[in-house]
């Protein structure tokens, strides 16, 4: 009898540690606000907000983030001719900013295919970010971002990774290159929007940086459920 009870105990702990590590990291976000939020923003894919849903939530359960209120999202698959970085109000349900957004000049032209987190590369980081403070520096006011994802982003602080604006973030740049200018691995905005944006942001709120990069989708920590979702976040609607 000693022996079953020892054994059903054992069982009892190893199907509760099962459990615990198949319990989805974060609060699912529902249908319902996933819907309401891609309305307003033209050119985002449900899939690819929803990603964005699962890390911020991710990260707000372990404790990374100061604010829930806010999503940024980045997707690198939309051509940087096109509005390709949303911010959200998630208390309000309302999307604040759809931007134009540079990427790193050696991550691709139009559209980057190449992400890196090394020193030195000026190529684009993917991932997750949170927001830290603001600064004067050679771009002007800028935002530091501290990267979150080990191997993929983390040394986005020490590669002085952060959110400014800049001239060859507009429509005249598109004119005259096809394409917005490059930066140096920055999420950089248009120079006339970049510090209503970056206060907006400020402090704790999570940016979201997507590609459809199997490895990394695969890999991250704050996408426990994105090996079911590559596929339809590829080429989803």
């Amino acid at each position: 009898m000693k022996r079953l009870f020892l054994s059903l105990s054992a069982l009892l702990v190893l199907t509760a540690a099962d459990l615990s590590a198949a319990t989805p990291c974060g609060a699912k976000p529902s249908e319902s606000t996933i819907s309401y939020l891609v309305t307003q923003a033209r050119g985002l894919k449900s899939d690819v907000l929803r990603l964005a849903l699962d890390a911020a939530a991710c990260a707000s359960d372990k404790g990374l983030l100061k604010r829930r209120d806010l999503l940024t999202v980045i997707d690198y698959s939309i051509p940087s001719t096109e509005p390709r970085l949303f911010v959200f109000d998630l208390e309000k349900r309302e999307l604040l900013y759809r931007e134009l957004v540079a990427h790193g000049k050696n991550s691709g032209g139009n559209i980057p295919t190449v992400f890196s987190n090394r020193h030195g590369s000026l190529a684009t980081s993917l991932g997750l970010f949170v927001t830290a403070d603001t600064y004067f520096g050679s771009n002007g006011y800028s935002l530091r971002l501290r990267g979150l994802e080990r191997g993929v982003n983390d040394n986005a602080w020490d590669r002085a990774i952060v959110m400014h604006g800049a001239n060859y973030v507009s429509s005249l740049a598109i004119r005259a290159f096809g394409r917005l200018g490059r930066s140096w691995g920055c999420p950089a905005v248009r120079a006339e929007v970049s510090k209503k944006l970056i206060n907006t942001i400020r402090g704790g709120s999570p940016i979201f940086a997507y590609y459809p990069d199997r490895n990394w989708l695969s890999a991250s920590q704050f996408l426990p459920k994105a090996k079911t979702r590559i596929a339809s976040a590829a080429g989803g609607k």
